[in-house]
Order: structure tokens, then sequence, then C-alpha cells
């Protein structure tokens, strides 16, 4: 069930937060820690994530504990569906 999670979310990611669409992100590559996206970005990733899977993220929950890794960010998810 994570791949289904994480293959939107990295397609997401790739193509509307970095505009490299060809951009294979890795399922524990650091999204946050690393620099790669940004709070603006955050804010447009839980978004996506609240439409594309019907789930509620918490405003105290957009941070790198919970949006560092696509991993994290699928457990989040698949623990909310």
């Amino acid at each position: 069930m994570t791949t289904e999670i994480i293959k939107p979310l990295s397609t997401f990611i790739a193509a509307e937060i970095l505009r490299q669409p060809s951009r294979e992100i890795a399922a524990d590559e650091k999204l946050i820690s690393s620099g790669l996206i940004d709070s603006f970005s955050l804010m447009d990733l839980a978004l996506f994530v609240e439409d594309t899977f019907g789930v509620q993220i918490d405003d105290t929950e957009l941070n790198a504990d919970t949006f560092d890794t696509l991993n994290a960010l699928a457990e989040l998810i698949q623990a909310r569906l």
C-alpha cells in the first residue's frame, strides 16, 4: 500500500515543487532537513496530501518529523486511511 502512496507524492514533489518532472525521489531521501523543500512548499505538499488522499493534516504536523521523508509521510497517511 505504501507504494501507492509514495509514487504520487514523489511525482507531485518532482513536478510541482522542484519543477524537475523526471527526477526520482527516494522514499528515504531527506526532504526538509536537506533543504530540498522549504516551508512554502511544505504547505503545498500538505494540501496535495489532503486533497489526494482525503486525510487531515494538523498544523502541528507540518514539520521535519512528519514530512522529512516519503516513508514517514506515507506512514502518516496510511494510519489515517
